[in-house]
């Protein structure tokens, strides 16, 4: 069967006989087909993790599996040959909810070196579940001179409604532009007109399979690209390619957790994280949790463990100063995380106990502003 993608972003099968194929002739045996590229276009690398973009249906089971590789999405989306000459790296084929820290560094590397090696921008394609995690924890462990553009898509190709191919040539055309940091680029709206550039370490998966899943939080798109002209308009907090020299800081703490606090938690609970090194808190509010647990966050800390406190709230950010839970947290020694998101937190304090051994610099690093993960004030209405 033949898929034909319509205007409207559906698409349609249409069986093999009733179709004329135009310029992709079946490979010869024992020979793979393969997309012819342009060597004077831009050189960008596409780095598979696996997922739902690199997916399709197993007919075994009937449901969808990551099986494709990054030549693969090359085959199924030739669009993309037409912006750029491409180096395709398959890392790891997995759903990502199977990604590891150990993972993350693997990724950070490979990227390092494909930069390292002349790539003018990279493309990792990742399953939507954990993205915003790896493209986070990416922020932290590479100083980028160029793009490097998170991808996925909430609908594998077989479905009439997949997002996949727009997301992935947006994703090139991201990767081709003057940013010069770590980004996700998805559905902007439900329609095939418009992906979202957004910062890495401010978005988060708001649906469970909307293809305008991924927003930014705290802050608005840092730009977007217009489909199907895939001209990029860039906002004026991007960074910019070539601001930071390539530097790869690959260590991370995994001995790190994230704990939401709900109400009648059980104060035995945090007796599952003595010996780990950090702890993220997910709190009410403005940072709370009950009275009933901070006698123990403040054994854990005394101990070493390093608690961050983050809210469950989508916009603002904590201040225990205001009421008395509040301040009796902060003199049990827990740090505020300011507007962090809780899973950036989590993963900037695994990258922030990697690479600092010192526990006031390590603290004072977590309040810090990076990666525009912690603004010093939020934004008007958010």
């Amino acid at each position: 069967m033949a898929v034909i993608k319509l205007d409207s972003g559906y698409n349609i099968g249409v069986a093999p006989g009733a179709c004329t194929v135009i310029g992709h002739p079946e490979p010869a045996p024992g020979k793979s087909l393969e997309v012819e590229q342009n060597s004077t276009l831009p050189n960008l690398s596409i780095v598979s993790t696996g997922g739902t973009i690199a997916s399709r249906i197993d007919y075994r089971t009937g449901s969808v599996t990551s099986q494709f590789n990054a030549s693969d999405i090359l085959l199924a989306i030739p669009e993309l040959a037409e912006l750029a000459n491409y180096r395709t790296i398959p890392l790891a084929t997995i759903l990502s909810e199977n990604m590891t820290p150990a993972i993350w560094q693997d990724l950070a590397r490979a990227v390092h070196d494909e930069i390292h090696g002349g790539a003018q921008g990279i493309i990792v394609t990742h399953g939507t579940d954990t993205m915003a995690y790896s493209a986070a924890a990416l922020s932290f462990m590479i100083d980028t001179p160029v793009p490097i553009v998170f991808v996925g898509s909430q609908r594998s190709a077989d479905r009439p409604s997949s997002d996949n191919a727009m997301n992935a040539v947006c994703a090139a055309a991201a990767a081709t532009s003057d940013l010069g940091e770590v980004v996700v680029v998805m559905h902007a709206t439900t329609s095939d007109d418009t992906c979202s550039i957004h910062r890495a370490t401010r978005v988060r998966k708001m649906h469970t399979s909307r293809r305008d899943a991924f927003r930014s939080l705290g802050i608005s798109p840092i730009g977007g690209i217009e489909f199907p002209s895939r001209k990029v308009t860039l906002g004026p907090a991007v960074v910019r390619r070539g601001t930071h020299p390539l530097a790869l800081h690959d260590k991370i703490e995994p001995h790190c957790a994230l704990v939401q606090f709900y109400p009648g938690m059980s104060p035995d609970l945090l007796k599952a994280y003595k010996g780990y090194r950090g702890l993220v808190i997910s709190g009410t509010g403005l940072g709370h949790v009950s009275t009933a647990l901070i006698p123990g966050l403040k054994r854990l800390i005394n101990e070493g463990t390093m608690v961050i406190m983050t809210s469950q709230c989508m916009h603002g950010r904590v201040c225990d100063r205001v009421y008395d839970t509040g301040r009796d947290l902060l003199d049990a020694g827990v740090i505020e995380g300011g507007d962090m998101l809780p899973e950036t937190a989590l993963v900037k304090l695994m990258w922030v106990l990697g690479n600092e051994n010192n526990q006031e610099k390590s603290a004072a690093l977590m309040q810090k502003d990076l990666k525009g993960e912690c603004m010093r004030r939020s934004s008007h209405g958010l």
